[in-house]
């Protein structure tokens, strides 16, 4: 049988979250030695954002300490899993996540990260979040050629960041992807709400406005490609308390006595 030279861009990877599939063109370099991407700094560091994640563990523990076992938390923009491995390792036995990713290739990443990691309590969905359901056409990058993947936006608009190859956001070039909303989900608990989906964080938050209201989850925004301002007046008028945090907007309710225990440099 003749053997066919291919390419090979997902590995597996021994980080400080676990054993990970990484794509190791998943970087985007700023100059000669500064870069960014999930990959790249994972493979340089063998962590991704440990501030972040420590961030996000600490809230998850205040909210198993305050309301009980069976926190449930939302991963949106899951990327190859890091948040969605270390919350649900930690939450073994008293919790459970939800991944949600909408490219293609890198779910099934996130999805054998899950699996290899042994994370049973962990659900990933292959889907984008949205203000209603149906689905939405997402441009397909060249996973053999360096970009940071994590950075794509699913929507053209004016100013779309280069992330380290031109993307072609033609409807024909693209593939179609399941929209959801939080609501959708019709959870009966939901404590932790991450949203880093690339513009379309408000978005999906007005698809989650019921779960908002009545579980009142604690959330984390990523701020640096959505409008900052109708993000801080959409939190003030449901009763959130707002920090920024990186780049990220941290939300706390007002009824939640979590927020007392926050500490925010």
């Amino acid at each position: 049988m003749r053997t066919v030279s291919r390419p090979l861009p997902f590995v597996l990877a021994s980080s400080n979250h676990g054993t990970l599939i990484v794509n190791r063109n998943d970087y985007r370099m700023v100059d000669e030695t500064r870069g960014y991407g999930v990959g790249h700094q994972i493979f340089q560091t063998s962590a991704f954002d440990p501030e972040e994640v420590a961030t996000a563990l600490q809230l998850l523990t205040l909210r198993r300490e305050f309301f009980g076992d069976g926190v449930v938390a939302i991963d949106g923009g899951a990327n190859i899993g890091v948040h969605t491995l270390e919350w649900a390792k930690l939450m073994h036995g008293w919790g459970r996540v939800i991944g949600v990713e909408a490219q293609e290739r890198v779910f099934y990443a996130l999805a054998g990260n899950v699996a290899i990691n042994n994370c049973f309590n962990a659900t990933v969905l292959h889907a984008a979040l949205g203000a209603a359901e149906g689905s939405i056409i997402i441009p397909r990058p060249n996973y053999l050629k360096p970009a940071s993947f994590g950075s794509l936006e699913l929507r053209q608009r004016a100013g779309n960041e280069f992330i380290g190859q031109a993307i072609d956001y033609t409807p024909d070039q693209g593939d179609a992807v399941r929209m959801i909303t939080v609501d959708g989900l019709g959870l009966s608990r939901l404590d932790f709400l991450k949203l880093d989906i690339e513009g379309m964080e408000l978005e999906a938050l007005e698809g989650a406005l019921q779960s908002v209201e009545r579980h009142k989850p604690q959330m984390l925004v990523e701020t640096i490609k959505t409008d900052a301002a109708a993000l801080r007046s959409l939190l003030d008028k449901h009763g959130y308390h707002h920090f920024q945090v990186g780049i990220n907007l941290l939300a706390i309710h007002s009824s939640d006595p979590s927020l007392a225990r926050i500490k925010v440099a």
